[in-house]
C-alpha cells in the first residue's frame, strides 16, 4: 500500500473518508447543542413547579403564624419589633411579615431575571438551577421581614391591597385569553371542517351549571325578602349571564355560546364565593357549627381554598404570553419557554394577594382559625371583581363591532367628501 491519499480502499478513497469525517463533525456539534437546549428547557419548565411549591409553603407558613405562632414561637416575643407581647409578629402582623418575605424573594427573582431571552444566558441558569442559593435567599427574605418595624409593615399592608387588586386584574386577563383559546380550539370552523361538538357540549354544561347555581343560591342564601344584598347580588348575576349570552349570539358579534357560557359560570362562582365570604352571624346564611380548633369539614374547606390560591397564582404565572405587549412570532430552539420576569412578577403580586385573603382585606381585623377570606370587605371585593369581569368581557365582545362601524362610517364620509370635490 502506497502513501497516496487518493488510493482506493474498498469502495471509498481516503479523501472521501476524511471529507465525511469533516462533514460529520458539525452535525455532531448541532446534535449536542440541541440536546443541551432540550435539557435546559426541561429544567426551566421544572423550575415553575419548584417555585409553586415554595409559594405553597409560604402560604402554610403564613397560616401557621396567624393561627398557632403565638402559642408555639415564644422566642419571637423577645424581638423588639414584635411588641411587648409579640402581637406584631403573629395573627395579621405575622401574615403580613411572611407575605413581605415572599414578596421580597420573588421581587429579587424578577429583577435578576429581567430581560432573559436565551437558554444559554446566566439569568436562565439562575432561574432554573442554583436552588441552594435561592433557598438561602428565601430564608434571608423571611428573616428580614421579621426585623422590620411595625410602621413599615402597616405601610406594606396598604400597598398589598393594591398589589392584590393588580393580581386579580392579571388573573382576569389570563381568563379572557383562556376563553379565546377555547373558542379557537373547540368552536365550529367551516374552513378546517371542525364540527365543534365538544364546544357545544361544554357550553351546554356551562349554562346548565350557571342557572342551576343561581337557583341554588336563591334557595340557600335568600330565604326571605329581608336578604336584600344577597337577592340583589344573585339577581344581577343572573342578568349579567343573560346579557352576555344575548350579546355573544348577536349577528354582529357572532362569538358563539362557549366563551359566554364559561364566563357566565365564572361570575356565578364569584357571586357564590362573595356570599360565602359574608360573616357567619348573618341571618341570611346558615350558621356553621365549628369547634375551637375547627372540625374536619372546616379544615378540608380551608385546605381546598389554600390549594385554590396556589393554583390561581400558578396558572396565572405560567400564562406569560397573555401579558406580553409584543408577541413572539416564532420561538427558536434556544429561546426560553416562558418569560421569567412576568412569572416572578405574578408570584410577587400573588404574595400580596394571599396576605389579603388570610386577613380578610383588613389590617387589624381579628380572624377565626382555619378561615380564609371571610368578612364584608372580602365580600365586596369579590362582587366588584365579578362586575369588572363581566364588563371587560362584554367590552371585548362589542369593541370590534364599534371600531368596525366607526371605520366604515369614516370611509363613507371620506368618499362623500371626494365626490363633492
Amino acid at each position: 500500500m502506497t502513501g497516496n491519499p487518493s488510493e482506493p480502499v474498498g469502495n471509498f478513497t481516503i479523501d472521501d473518508d476524511v471529507r465525511n469525517e469533516e462533514v460529520g463533525k458539525p452535525q455532531v456539534l448541532v446534535d449536542k447543542r440541541e440536546t443541551a437546549y432540550a435539557v435546559r428547557r426541561k429544567q426551566s419548565l421544572r423550575a415553575r413547579y419548584i417555585f409553586g411549591f415554595i409559594f405553597f409553603t409560604t402560604n402554610l407558613l403564613a397560616w401557621f403564624f396567624r393561627d398557632y405562632g403565638y402559642k408555639i414561637l415564644h422566642g419571637l416575643r423577645h424581638i423588639a419589633v414584635c411588641g411587648e407581647k409579640g402581637d406584631e409578629c403573629f395573627h395579621a402582623g405575622g401574615v403580613l411579615r411572611v407575605s413581605l418575605g415572599c414578596f421580597i424573594f420573588f421581587s429579587v427573582m424578577f429583577a435578576s431575571t429581567f430581560g432573559a431571552r436565551k437558554l444559554h444566558e446566566v439569568r436562565d441558569c439562575w432561574h432554573s438551577r442554583c436552588w441552594i442559593l435561592k433557598f438561602l435567599l428565601f430564608l434571608v427574605s423571611i428573616v428580614i421581614s421579621f426585623i422590620i418595624p411595625k410602621t413599615f409593615i402597616q405601610l406594606y399592608g396598604e400597598v398589598a391591597r393594591i398589589g392584590a387588586g393588580i393580581f386579580l386584574l392579571l388573573q382576569l386577563i389570563s381568563m379572557l385569553q383562556f376563553l379565546a383559546w377555547c373558542n379557537s380550539q373547540w368552536m365550529p370552523d367551516p374552513q378546517s371542517g371542525r364540527c365543534g361538538f365538544f364546544g357545544l357540549f361544554l357550553s351546554t354544561i356551562s349554562y346548565i351549571a350557571s342557572f342551576s347555581g343561581i337557583v341554588l343560591m336563591y334557595i340557600m342564601y335568600a330565604p326571605h325578602l329581608s336578604c336584600i344584598i344577597n337577592i340583589f347580588s344573585i339577581t344581577w348575576t343572573a342578568i349579567l349571564v343573560i346579557i352576555m349570552m344575548i350579546v355573544s349570539l348577536h349577528s354582529k358579534v357572532n362569538n358563539g355560546l362557549l366563551s359566554s357560557g364559561i364566563m357566565g359560570l365564572y361570575i356565578v362562582f364569584l357571586c357564590w364565593s362573595a356570599i360565602e365570604s359574608e360573616p357567619q352571624n348573618e341571618k341570611c346564611k346558615t350558621p356553621k357549627k365549628m369547634a375551637e380548633n375547627g372540625d374536619w369539614t372546616t379544615i378540608v374547606c380551608f385546605l381546598i381554598a389554600l390549594c385554590a390560591i396556589v393554583m390561581a397564582t400558578f396558572s396565572t404565572g405560567i400564562d406569560t404570553r397573555s401579558f406580553q405587549f409584543v408577541k413572539d412570532e416564532a420561538q427558536l430552539e434556544d429561546d426560553i419557554p416562558y418569560r421569567y420576569e412576568i412569572f416572578h412578577f405574578v408570584f410577587s403580586m400573588g404574595a400580596m394577594y394571599f396576605a389579603m385573603l388570610f386577613i380578610s382585606w383588613e389590617l387589624d381585623h381579628p380572624t377565626r382559625k382555619w378561615s380564609i377570606d371571610v368578612g364584608w370587605a372580602s365580600t365586596w371585593v369579590k362582587i366588584i371583581n365579578e362586575w369588572l369581569a363581566a364588563s371587560i368581557y362584554l367590552w371585548k365582545l362589542i369593541s370590534p363591532v364599534i371600531m368596525r362601524d366607526n371605520a366604515i362610517h369614516h370611509e363613507e364620509s371620506m368618499q362623500n367628501v371626494h365626490s363633492l370635490v
